[in-house]
């Protein structure tokens, strides 16, 4: 299990319960779940999605699935500031 920092990071910058729950809702999950994300719990590639979006792209669907996003989002292979593209080895 690979933490999210930046997604750790954006839930704590949201000031109240309020503003972390609406969040949550607006990427139809709960903040539990996502909370379970940030600390390591694998995330589909539909609520990463969800995630980058609702964001404002503050958390990256590359981050949300740092070992396979270059399989699920080839589109994003070339987009700039992604990360190196892991080797097998470390996809594994």
């Amino acid at each position: 299990m690979t933490p999210t920092p930046e997604l750790n990071a954006h839930i704590k910058g949201l000031k109240t319960e309020e503003a972390r729950n609406d969040f949550a809702r607006r990427c139809e999950t709960s903040i539990g779940h996502l909370r379970n994300i940030a600390y390591g719990k694998k995330c589909s590639a539909e609520l990463a999605a969800l995630i980058e979006a609702t964001s404002g792209r503050a958390v990256r669907r590359w981050h949300l699935r740092p070992r396979d996003w270059h399989r699920v989002w080839p589109e994003l292979v070339s987009a700039k500031g992604r990360p190196p593209i892991p080797t097998e080895a470390q996809a594994a």
